[in-house]
Order: C-alpha cells, then sequence, then structure tokens
C-alpha cells in the first residue's frame, strides 16, 4: 500500500511540474535531493555504529547486565514475574531505549518478544512492550541530537527535558491503556 502511495504522489508530482513548466526545478530538486539523503545516512550511520558500538561495549563489561539488574524492579511492576531471559530482554530493550538507541534497540526488542511470547500474559507483555517501545523514554536522545547537530543546532540537546516530558507522558497513558484493554485477553485464552 506504501509503495502505491508513493507512486501517485510522484506522478502527482510530475504531472504538476509539467502543466507548470517547472521540470528542470523538479529535476534539479530531485538529483539534490538524492544527494542530501545519502549524506543524512552516511552521518546517522556513523552515529548509530557509534552508539551501536558503545552498547556492544557495555554488554561485553557487564554494564548492561547492571543496568537490567536496576530495572529489574520496574520491569516486575511492569510485566509481572518473568523468567530470567525474559526479564534480561526487556531490560536491554528498555535500556537500549532510555540510551536513545532506537534503532539499536531492534534486535534487543525482537528478542523480548520472542521471549515474552512463551511466557504468562504474552498478548498483554507484548503489548506493554510495544507501547514503551513506541513511547521512547530517553534520558539521551542520540538520533535527535545527531540530526540537529548535522543541521547546524549550536546545542542540539536543548530539547531533552521536551523529550522526556513528552515520552513519559505517552509512556503512562500507554501503559495505562494496554493494562485496561488487555487485562483478561490472556486469561480468556487460556480457558
Amino acid at each position: 500500500m506504501l509503495s502505491f502511495i508513493i507512486v501517485v504522489m510522484l506522478l502527482i508530482s510530475v504531472t504538476a511540474g509539467c502543466l507548470n513548466g517547472s521540470w528542470e526545478d523538479i529535476s534539479a530538486s530531485a538529483v539534490s535531493a538524492c544527494t542530501d539523503a545519502v549524506e543524512l545516512g552516511v552521518f546517522l550511520g556513523g552515529s548509530m555504529a557509534l552508539w551501536c558500538g558503545l552498547m556492544r561495549v557495555a554488554e561485553r563489561s557487564g554494564l548492561t547486565a547492571k543496568l537490567s539488574a536496576a530495572l529489574s524492579p520496574v520491569v516486575r511492576l511492569l510485566f509481572g514475574r518473568l523468567d530470567d531471559d525474559s526479564r534480561k530482554a526487556v531490560s536491554l530493550n528498555l535500556t537500549a531505549n532510555l540510551l536513545g538507541l532506537g534503532n539499536a534497540a531492534t534486535p534487543t526488542g525482537i528478542a523480548a518478544v520472542k521471549a515474552l511470547g512463551k511466557g504468562s500474559r504474552p498478548k498483554r507483555n507484548t503489548a506493554l512492550l510495544t507501547v514503551l517501545n513506541t513511547a521512547s523514554i530517553q534520558l539521551i536522545p542520540v538520533t535527535i541530537a545527531a540530526l540537529r547537530a548535522e543541521n547546524g543546532s549550536a546545542a542540539p540537546f536543548e530539547i531533552l527535558p521536551a523529550v522526556l516530558v513528552t515520552s513519559l507522558s505517552a509512556a503512562a497513558v500507554g501503559c495505562v491503556t494496554a493494562a485496561i484493554l488487555f487485562s483478561g485477553v490472556d486469561k480468556d485464552a487460556r480457558n
């Protein structure tokens, strides 16, 4: 469906450019936008490689295990009793999101969903993890800061208070909503 929408938008743009006589502007903008997209991709790729590497170092040094232990009470409060693999996967995923490593959190999120699927209340816990990933509470919004720095911001982290307030609010509303909507779902599935 998305590819269909993109093709329709492209056709409308080309038609409008031809009718307005600005075909040269459209082709120049397309080439310029492609160059900008590649430059941005390389910049974000470098930033992502740095933070994914730091995450791997943190994992091998045992820092993520300590963060997982620190997050254990929060994970227990939100998800209930989980086995060690599920708790570790959820904690690693939440840690990666707290550090603002959205794309680096994807592998840990997949592992967490697989682990949660085997435990009690799989639908509720998977929905809750999805809500927390979507709300993406970030202590360090790395990707946004990198984008702001690339676009000339003198203080790329000045958005930190706004990011914290909005992501905490979204997470709180999402967690309450997930708890209400999925309160009896897993019990009904077992009966």
